[in-house]
This record gives C-alpha cells, structure tokens and sequence, in this order.
C-alpha cells in the first residue's frame, strides 16, 4: 500500500500546491485567474487530451469487450445507487439534481494521472477505451437529472459537451482507423499533458467547505457510493468476468476516483445548488488520498 501511495502521492501533491497558491497568494492568483484555467482545461486542453489518447490507443473493442462490459455495469450500478437516494433519503430536489452526479462521475485528470503513474502505457490505452465508453454515460446521467429539475433539453447540453464530443470523436476515428498526422498528434499530446497538471493544481484551488451540514446524511450516501460502493462493485464484476490483473485494476482505480469539479460547473450552469456538490468533491478528493492506495493494494497483480 506504501508503495502504491507513494506512486500517487505526486498528483495529489499537485493538488495541495494548487490549494496553497490560492490561499497563499490571492492576489496574484486571484479566483478569475482560476476561472480562466479551469475553462481552458475544460474546454481546449482536456478535451485535447481525450481526443488524442482515444485516437492513438491501441485497443480491440472484440478483444477487450470484457472489460467495457464490466466498466458499463458499474457505472450503471453506480448511478442506479445514487438515483436511488430520492426515494430513501428524500433529498431537496435542487440538491438531488446537483449532487446525484457525484456518485458516479469521475475525475478524469487524476484517472489519467493515476493511471500513467501506476499502469503504465497499456493502462493509458485502456483507460481511453473505458472512458469512451463511461464519459457519455456519465454526462447523459447526471444531464438528465438536471434537466429534468430545470426543464431544459437534455439532447441540446450533451451536444455542447466538450468532453462528449471529444470522446466521440476520438472513438470514431478510432473505428474508424484514421490517426491524426503526426504534427497534430504531437500537438494534441502536448495540449493534453499541460491538462494533467493544470487540472490537478485548478481542483486544489477549488478545494471548499459549504455550510451544508442540515444534509449530511444524503451527502455521506453519495460519497460513500462513488468512494466504496462503485469499486467494490467494479472488483466483484472484474473477478466474476476473470478480467487479467492489469484490467482489473484499471477498472477499480477508475471506479475509486472522486468525482471531478465540471460536476459543480455543470450544476451551477443548469440552475442546481452547487454548494452541496462542492463540499461533495473536496470530500471525496480528501479522501482519496486514503482510499485510492487501498483499492490499488487491494487489486495489486
């Protein structure tokens, strides 16, 4: 488990130096300052990165079906359990809309980070293949929930996902067997490689504690859902699918992640409270500092 941790241990260090920038030097690295970082990722250079890895990855849909099937049953399980705290836990419906999405969505610059440090290039490969599977599945999840709190068209935010449409586009290339010039590959890489760090300095710096104590008890169900329920859900169907060592800890390292900060942008933007989800991601963050050298200890091959 030292060891696993001490692999990881240089993302979430990126993410404390973010959080100690913002609070060290305000006035240098002013809130709009991250604001502007956090849409250059989320708009140009993530989905730079997405599109790139999907594109290039050397993967078989035919040959690694396993595996997409299993990342296709937890999230689908994942967010079965969080839908299912409207009717256990009757949640207000402006927290529900915002905070469902935290039980199953992913941060995908930690996954990737994570991934590059732990499983090397085959696992970044696969990582691509399972997120081109899982980001469309998470954004028409937590899309709904909040479209149909707002009464907007579902159809029309996936179309203005960044993320989605990056991902599609990588997958369909992929298909389609066309591979970016090499000029605009190493381009796409270096976009995608700024992502990653940028990424994990901008979630520090968001890092926030709301005043959200009258639901805790919702909101320990959501974290406990996406940081315990979900890849213990992903480990019992990689074992049950006998999926090979690498794959299976692929799978549950990216089951264990937090949830990312788009998920509090996506909420402000369509009308949700997003104070709760705020507090939602910087627990789950904090706490994966734990759990995510024990999933990876525990899925060890």
């Amino acid at each position: 488990m030292l060891a696993n941790a001490l692999l990881i241990l240089p993302d979430f260090a990126l993410i404390l130096f973010g959080w100690v920038l913002a609070r060290a030097f305000p006035q240098t690295y002013e809130r709009n300052f991250w604001t502007g970082a956090e849409k250059l990722v989320y708009y140009a250079l993530f989905p730079a990165l997405l599109f790139n890895s999907i594109n290039g990855a050397q993967f078989s849909l035919a040959a690694d079906a396993m595996l997409v099937g299993a990342a296709v049953g937890a999230i689908t399980s994942a967010a079965a359990l969080g839908y299912a705290a409207r009717p256990l836990l009757h949640p207000p419906a402006d927290l529900f809309a915002g905070c469902v999405q935290t039980a199953f969505r992913f941060n995908s610059y930690v996954a990737f980070a994570v991934a590059q440090s732990l499983l090397g290039a085959r696992g970044v490969a696969l990582l691509a293949l399972v997120m081109s599977v899982c980001v469309p599945l998470a954004n028409l999840f937590a899309v709904y929930a909040l479209a149909r709190h707002r009464q907007t068209g579902m159809l029309r935010e996936l179309a203005k996902n960044p993320l989605l449409i990056a991902t599609v586009a990588g997958l369909a290339t992929n298909l389609l067997d066309w591979r970016a010039p090499a000029f605009a590959a190493n381009l796409l890489g270096r976009l995608g490689n700024a992502s990653v760090a940028l990424g994990l300095l901008c979630i520090g710096a968001g890092l926030t504690v709301a005043a959200v104590h009258a639901h805790r008890g919702v909101l320990s169900y959501f974290i406990a859902v996406k940081l315990a329920a979900y890849p213990a859900i992903a480990f019992a169907l990689a074992r049950a699918l006998e999926l090979p060592g690498l794959q299976t800890q692929l799978l549950v390292m990216f089951a264990a992640m937090p949830t990312a900060p788009s998920a509090y942008v996506l909420a402000a933007r369509m009308g949700a409270d997003a104070k709760p989800v705020a507090f939602v991601i910087t627990t789950q963050t904090l706490l994966a500092m734990l759990t995510l050298p024990l999933w990876a200890s525990l899925t060890a091959f």
